[in-house]
């Protein structure tokens, strides 16, 4: 078996300079966006959310990125989970994106808050009705006594909405990360990777750095 530090990856595909990345993070991230998209990446919107609650120790998980544009980064979510918890407290979070096939990473830090409740509405609507009876069922990270507490919350709410139109859940909806720091990264041979930081300064304007390896 082979020793876990003994695990090795070169990364050789691309570069990345300051001098040819976009004036704005956003921008450089819709680059890599569609080059990700274009390279058949399975679930290519997946993302590691990390939150910080009231005893001030971390969080993560896996979410799926919904939308992006200027304003920030989408994802939706039950308010009353783990993490809607953590960000009514502290909405200060942390998202990596992480592209192997590219050997590519990005990092976002900034402040989440909650989308507009129409935009929640209208994404609710476009989910398939069985993710939206999911929303209800399930008393996201609460402790249950078994499997079958949600599967008979799912049977009464299927009944409830029985031809009817599935409304959202109050507690259920988006969020939108605005992006203070973002930092791109591309590997590179021998670990000497690139790393470049778009900082939001007080004019709104981004400063672009290299950071070392």
């Amino acid at each position: 078996m082979q020793h876990i530090a003994d695990i090795r990856k070169e990364y050789i595909f691309q570069t990345l300079s300051e001098h040819e990345v976009a004036g704005k993070p956003i921008d450089q991230f819709e680059t890599w966006w569609k080059q990700a998209l274009e390279s058949d990446i399975e679930e290519v919107n997946a993302m590691t959310l990390a939150t910080v609650g009231a005893n001030g120790r971390p969080s993560a998980r896996i979410v799926l990125l919904k939308g992006f544009d200027e304003n920030g980064f989408v994802f939706f979510t039950n308010y009353q989970s783990h993490k809607g918890n953590d960000i009514q407290i502290n909405p200060y979070v942390s998202v990596v994106f992480f592209w192997k096939e590219l050997e590519r990473q990005v990092r976002i830090n900034g402040i989440a808050e909650k989308i507009d409740e129409k935009e929640s509405d209208i994404y609710f609507q476009s989910r398939p009705e069985a993710s939206k009876i999911g929303a209800w069922a399930s008393p996201q990270s609460n402790v249950i006594e078994n499997r079958e507490v949600i599967e008979k919350n799912e049977a009464g709410y299927q009944a409830k909405f029985a031809g009817n139109k599935i409304e959202r859940p109050p507690h259920w909806g988006g969020y939108i990360v605005k992006p203070e720091v973002v930092e791109f990264w591309q590997g590179r041979a021998s670990r000497l990777h690139d790393r470049i930081r778009y900082t939001i300064e007080t004019d709104n304007n981004w400063k672009i750095e290299r950071l070392a390896p």
